[in-house]
């Protein structure tokens, strides 16, 4: 069918949890002649602003009832919002059965998400789940040739210009696109309440799963310039790139959120309260890592550790940036920096990069928080709990014949919590608390040993120091060494401890080479493989 012509509207049904913008709205349509029926809360602020107002009851001759469970589910309502003004059968219907057209419907709905997330009990959330609005939304929402759907108080402007410009109606455009975001919020209600529900039932992964999330970011484009991106939040989201503010530099790109969400979630794992930690990252993997008694002792270990690839990276912080980081970081050329907080000297310093892009988080995020995560896959997804494994001290099996020193052990557990957020295969070399070499995503664990210990090379040359920053080091594998080879390698390198998840067919194999070279080896029976 082709749109309608475009009819004035005459009567409006406005019944809104959210009364932002209600007051004026209403005035608006009330200086356009427009009958407004209403129930409630919605009709008493209305009716207090002077604005004139009609009771649902009113209209349908029939009472609410059941606490107000039952009050706009009346055919008075559903079928002026459903039927076809140039059907001439239901325009019958409506002639037989006294129902008059209703030309504009306004409803956002109970506030189910937000009482959830108050923690409120069981049957309040239960109270809270709205029956009348979505059913009218989608009455509405169906009919959008002849009806005007509004979901959210940001769209009144959007109806009152269009009514404006076209003596008291609304154009089929603006209708067609109310009405998807009006679909669209319907949809992503329900889903709430299904989630919500599987978790009251203990179901983890529920027969279906329904994604809802609110685009806050229109991308220039994806991970190439050939594909179109966006950026999707959701209300649960812990502090991190969807929550920051950001205070200058440009557009955030895919790979900008892509990066930087790595860079926060890896320094997040260092508690403030045990020192400052910096994390560099460039291409979703860590460049340098490292904690120091100062915010820019820990910067300057983690450059120290790959430079080269540093160039155009990600700095995340696990503390409020300070002018002397921040006077360190403006040495650079860096994307993105993303902190907890900044002082007044160090935001006057970035300023000066002004296409350095600034992200405040107002906290660290939770590293052992449940949760889940999603990929896709062809006609799928894959979804599966959040890696919030952390392995301490007392989790730890010594397998050699000498165990690590406390200098070591502590070298240990940061590199395997590094070793959590690079790709797979990873190795990582650490030394006083600073990451001096990283193999990541390579195919075989000897080539990713290889790989760290090169790059380790390449930075000591460029810091001037006289050997490898390998030597006297500690390692770090995500999975166990399926031969002694990659753990011999390490050897050679130059390291004195090492620390893996065990598990191997070979693992005497690979025990009996570190006892051959004196090194102290501890098996956490946990892996970290990120792929």
């Amino acid at each position: 069918m082709s749109d309608t012509p475009q009819t004035p509207i005459k009567r409006a049904l406005l019944s809104v949890s959210d009364k932002s913008g209600l007051i004026e709205f209403g005035r608006f349509l009330a200086g356009q002649g427009v009958e407004i029926l209403s129930t409630g809360g919605t009709a008493k602020a209305l009716a207090g602003a002077g604005i004139p107002v009609k009771e649902v009851s009113e209209h349908t001759g029939f009472p609410e009832m059941m606490d107000g469970r039952v009050k706009t589910l009346h055919p008075k309502i559903h079928g002026g919002l459903l039927a076809l003004r140039d059907n001439d059968t239901h325009v019958a219907a409506m002639s037989a059965h006294d129902i008059g057209a209703i030309d504009l419907l306004v409803v956002n709905l109970y506030p189910f998400e937000e009482t959830v997330e108050s923690g409120a009990d069981f049957a309040t959330c239960i109270e809270n789940i709205d029956i009348g609005g979505p059913a009218m939304i989608r009455s509405a929402s169906k009919n959008h040739r002849f009806v005007t759907v509004v979901v959210e108080a940001q769209d009144y402007e959007a109806v009152i210009k269009s009514m404006t410009e076209n003596n008291g109606a609304t154009s089929p455009a603006l209708r067609r696109r109310l009405a998807a975001t009006a679909f669209a919020r319907t949809g992503a209600y329900d889903a709430a309440i299904s989630a919500w529900f599987a978790r009251q039932e203990g179901e983890a992964y529920p027969a279906r799963i329904n994604i809802t999330a609110t685009r806050q970011q229109t991308l220039r484009y994806g991970e190439n310039p050939h594909q179109d991106a966006a950026f999707y939040v959701d209300r649960t989201a812990r502090p991190g790139i969807a929550t920051a503010r950001q205070l200058q530099g440009k557009e955030l790109s895919y790979n900008n959120l892509n990066d930087t969400d790595a860079a926060f979630e890896l320094v997040s794992e260092f508690d403030p309260a045990s020192g400052p930690a910096v994390a560099i990252i460039k291409h979703a993997n860590p460049c340098g890592v490292a904690r120091a008694e100062t915010l820019t002792a820990a910067y300057q270990l983690a450059l120290r550790c790959d430079p080269t690839s540093a160039f155009g990276g990600i700095i995340a912080l696990n503390g409020p940036l300070d002018g002397d980081t921040a006077r360190e970081i403006a040495k650079v050329f860096t994307e993105v920096v993303i902190a907890p907080d900044i002082d007044t000297e160090a935001l006057n310093i970035l300023k000066a990069k002004k296409n350095l892009r600034l992200l405040l988080t107002g906290g660290l995020a939770d590293p052992q928080a449940v949760g889940q995560t999603l990929k896709s896959v062809a006609g799928g997804y894959l979804l599966q709990e959040r890696d919030n494994g952390k392995v301490m001290p007392d989790d730890l099996t010594v397998v050699t014949d000498r165990a690590p020193t406390e200098q070591e052990l502590q070298d240990l557990l940061f590199a395997f919590t590094v070793c959590k957020h690079v790709k797979s295969n990873a190795i990582i070399y650490v030394k006083d608390g600073a990451t001096v070499g990283i193999g990541a995503g390579q195919m075989s664990r000897l080539d990713s040993a290889r790989v760290a210990v090169r790059k380790a090379q390449d930075a000591s040359d460029t810091a001037g120091l006289p050997e490898n920053m390998t030597k006297g080091s500690v390692v770090a594998s995500d999975a166990f060494f399926p031969f002694a080879d990659g753990l011999i390698s390490a050897a050679e390198a130059g390291v004195t401890a090492v620390i893996q998840p065990g598990g191997s067919i070979r693992d005497d194999e690979v025990i009996a080479a570190a006892n051959e070279r004196g090194l102290a080896m501890v098996m956490t029976g946990m892996r970290h493989f990120r792929h």
